[in-house]
């Protein structure tokens, strides 16, 4: 069986040609086009180095170009490394270094960084340059990329390929450095990618079957989030497998979201939490917008608030709504239906993967109400790339078979779901007890007056950590610590309530939405809080900071 990403798109194409494959802002491309274009760039990094193994850094926001560099590079059996494109130069440095780099496909306007560092980095041999519209000098050797596809050729002429073929996906660098996950493409393919049916836990039958199902029929699905991450990379591949249109947006705009939604008629959004959930949602309320196409909206990778999925829910009756959830380092291992008005216990809470197990302090299963880390069997990734200690502290093995366990930590239910409740090198220990921030971010978020919120441990000398908030008040509104204490104490158990809070005009995330921690560590470390209570004998008394 043909289980490898250039293949399975392959079939997409060889069934539906005429199709459109991919839309992003006015240019609308066939999978005829696609196959033509991807193969055209493919032959021209093969005659510039690529070869079989070869990393090729993809360095740009949501494009066609994107996605067809992307298919290159598998095409010759070689791997596509994504790149950041919100780094700074020791972050751009660190990535192209680290992941060996032997190509960089870059967009026009991140010239003067890649002059920077490509000095520095002696790996890469070749550079091509997509134009976006930018003016940046290109100050180094490089071809522009239309030039580079008109002087190959557009035959799908590749040796065979294998499923032993590498896939590696850098982690976003929420609390460190990113980390290139290294996964067989088979094995990423079955848990991302929809080689095993994502709520039947079925494997497919076989390579056609994904490119046979949109055969006659093929949905138009939106990628909200830039694929520089993971969610998006499989929102828009496993759209691809299955004969899909894929609709991109350059960069995250609420409105020109829906706008995108109701010119293309789009049937799948896919989003990733709050972060954009919450601006689509009322961007939806305050436009005309007609989004009477959708039959799904799918959340992941961060979190989705009870709060305003109940908003999605009245707004959206008729439509499908999920929560999933996975890491780089496992794939899926989840999803849930959204309902209204479910009992906030934490994070989501999914009908787990059946590789998926929850592992106590011991590093065997749990029962029933415990907390532990959640881990993965079956298909896992082969480790971290360049990094065996990593790579070692990944792995558990349980009844002889091998778990990768990343560091989530899960609640197991009684009905055999699992709720997610958070990475634990994020979790507040105070006095004793374990907070885990999106639990109480969850809760802050469901105050009228806040739009956003994040929760991370601060030093205190009774407590050792208190529980502190950062939080983005909505236009106009305000909001006081006693407000949220009264809002939160009714929600959740009173040591996770917070106890310090700084008030910001914007709260910092990742381009995919996921939290920025480290930005938020640094407005606490840097900023008196507007108010925090301290704890004496059992009581606690506001105390306004000076």
């Amino acid at each position: 069986m043909a289980l490898n990403i250039a293949d399975l798109v392959e079939h997409a194409v060889d069934l539906v040609p005429e199709r459109v494959a991919v839309v992003c802002g006015e240019r609308h491309v066939t999978y005829a086009q696609l196959e033509s274009r991807a193969n055209r760039l493919a032959h021209h990094l093969a005659a510039h180095g690529v070869v079989p193994g070869s990393h090729v850094g993809v360095y740009s926001r949501n494009s066609v170009e994107m996605l067809e560099t992307m298919l290159a590079a598998y095409k010759l059996r070689a791997v596509a490394i994504n790149i950041n494109y919100r780094y700074l130069h020791a972050e751009l440095r660190y990535v192209c270094d680290n992941s060996d780099l032997v190509a960089l496909v870059h967009q026009r306007r991140y010239a003067p960084l890649v002059a920077e560092v490509l000095p520095e980095v002696d790996s890469i041999r070749h550079v091509v340059v997509v134009e976006d519209g930018s003016a940046e000098p290109v100050t180094y050797p490089a071809t522009e990329y239309e030039a580079a596809l008109a002087e190959s050729a557009p035959e799908r002429d590749f040796p065979e390929r294998s499923p032993d073929d590498v896939y590696i996906l850098y982690t976003g660098g929420t609390t460190g450095h990113p980390k290139g996950v290294l996964w067989r493409q088979e094995d990423v393919w079955r848990v991302l990618g929809g080689g095993i049916d994502f709520v039947t836990g079925v494997p497919v039958a076989d390579e056609w079957q994904q490119a046979r199902q949109g055969k006659d029929f093929g949905l138009v699905r939106l990628c909200a989030a830039p694929m520089i991450h993971g969610a998006a990379q499989w929102a828009a591949l496993g759209a691809l497998f299955t004969g899909s249109t894929v609709v991109l947006v350059a960069q995250f705009d609420a409105a020109q979201v829906w706008q995108a939604v109701q010119r293309h008629r789009v049937n799948v959004l896919a989003i990733v939490g709050d972060a954009m959930a919450r601006p689509l949602i009322e961007s939806y309320r305050d436009g005309q917008w007609d989004a009477s196409s959708v039959v799904a909206i799918s959340s992941s990778a961060a979190l989705f608030s009870q709060a305003v999925k109940d908003q999605y829910l009245a707004t959206f009756p008729n439509v499908v709504i999920t929560d999933a959830i996975g890491s780089s380092e496992t794939g899926f291992t989840g999803i849930g239906v959204v309902a209204q008005g479910q009992e906030h216990r934490g994070g989501p809470r999914v009908k787990a993967d059946p590789d998926s197990i929850v592992l106590g302090e011991d590093g065997t299963p749990v029962g029933p109400g415990v907390v532990g880390r959640l881990a993965r069997g079956g298909h896992v990734p082969l480790g971290y790339y360049k990094d065996p200690a990593k790579t070692a502290e990944l792995f558990t093995e349980v009844d002889g078979k091998r778990y990768a366990v990343p560091g989530d930590f899960a609640r197991l239910e009684q009905d055999g779901t699992v709720t997610l409740l958070g990475r634990g090198n994020m979790c507040v220990n105070t006095a004793g007890e374990k907070v885990f921030p999106e639990e109480v971010e969850g809760v802050l978020k469901s105050h009228p007056h806040v739009f956003d919120a994040l929760v991370l441990g601060v030093p205190d000398e009774r407590l050792g950590q208190r529980v502190a908030a950062v939080v983005q008040p909505r236009p106009g509104r305000t909001v006081s610590l006693s407000d949220l204490d009264a809002h939160v104490r009714g929600r959740i158990a009173g040591y996770k309530v917070p106890r310090s809070l700084w008030l910001v005009d914007s709260v910092s995330r990742l381009p995919s939405g996921k939290p920025d921690y480290r930005w938020a560590r640094r407005h606490v470390e840097e900023h008196e809080p507007a108010v925090r209570y301290e704890v004496t004998a059992g009581e606690a008394h506001a105390h306004r900071a000076v």
